[in-house]
């Protein structure tokens, strides 16, 4: 075993150039020895930014591109192109011991070096998972503006999950998993070097069979912009609905009583029943750092306060761009 192992992240990535360089200033900042981005569309001035990195490795995934990577060309769907891309660079050139395929809008974050934690996993471990934790918006018109954000846990345990997320979200938790509008999966570091493995959004998998025994890295988080604000939110909701995470053929959470709806359904039942406003309502309990829920979700230990400080890092790691 490595006692002291390279860690790296994949992201394929369609954001503005800002969005991009934080990502990848963020994680280079923290320790990572790599930061691969597979840009989905040209950004000129991020392309450049990151291969005048030393630490940075970027890929245009152009029609050229497409062409040598698959037969079919382009897939459809972006979770696709993830899957290939991440895969792609696992297989090719990952140039560190573990490898993390995680989004543009999430920011690995650990109380201890990264380094020294993937060290301490057992050597026969193929994958080993870090659970995410999703931002909460800040209250609107608040004038004293706080260096941190905060941030929704839930518990592991489906039972315990379902009581806690009906006390904490009093009118829409028993909709929800764990309170959270997106994955309560997180995403995995995959161990590199190994034959016949793939990477996909949520999971490695090894002769083509999830690796069910990810070692789950408690003193890590993943820090997840999903609903950083209304407006982010309400930007990005059409397409999660139609192609993204709100899709429709996504599968429900577990619920106790045999039957939930996943969050398409859930959706359309709060447009259907008071449109834009319902969403507002929706956002303003579940998603916003109001006093009440902050309270609630520290009373269940499921509060995180976490000062990112993206611009400082981008500047620091490209000045060029600050």
């Amino acid at each position: 075993m490595n006692a002291s192992p390279t860690w790296g992240v994949v992201a394929t990535i369609k954001a503005p150039t800002r969005d991009t360089l934080n990502f990848a200033a963020h994680h280079l900042d923290l320790g990572a020895h790599r930061v691969h981005v597979y840009l989905d569309a040209p950004d000129p001035e991020a392309e450049a930014a990151l291969r005048a990195h030393p630490k940075c490795r970027v890929i245009l995934c152009n029609e050229d591109y497409w062409r040598r990577r698959s037969r079919k060309g382009r897939p459809d769907k972006h979770q696709s192109r993830q899957t290939l891309n991440a895969t792609h660079c696992l297989n090719r050139r990952a140039q560190v011991d573990w490898l993390a395929h995680i989004d543009v809008d999430e920011f690995l974050w650990s109380e201890m070096t990264i380094t020294d934690r993937l060290s301490q996993v057992a050597p026969d471990r193929i994958s080993v998972r870090v659970r995410p934790v999703e931002a909460l918006a800040p209250e609107p018109y608040k004038t004293d503006a706080e260096p941190y954000t905060a941030y929704k846990s839930c518990a592991l345990s489906q039972s315990e999950r379902r009581a806690q997320t009906n006390a904490i979200y009093p009118t829409y938790g028993p909709y929800l998993n764990g309170g959270f509008l997106s994955h309560v999966a997180g995403k995995v570091f995959v161990r590199t070097g190994l034959s016949d493995i793939s990477l996909r959004i949520h999971n490695a998998f090894i002769n083509k069979q999830m690796d069910d025994k990810a070692e789950e890295l408690h003193e890590l988080h993943l820090c997840h912009h999903h609903a950083a604000t209304w407006d982010h939110w309400l930007a990005a909701y059409r397409y999660r609905l139609s192609m993204g995470s709100y899709r429709a053929e996504l599968k429900p959470a577990p619920h106790s009583d045999g039957y939930a709806f996943n969050m398409h359904e859930f959706f359309q039942m709060l447009e259907e029943d008071g449109g834009e406003t319902a969403l507002r309502r929706f956002f303003t309990e579940v998603c916003t750092a109001t006093p009440d829920l902050l309270n609630r979700l520290a009373s269940f230990g499921h509060l995180h306060r976490v000062n990112l400080d993206l611009d400082t890092k981008r500047t620091r790691h490209f000045p060029e761009q600050a």
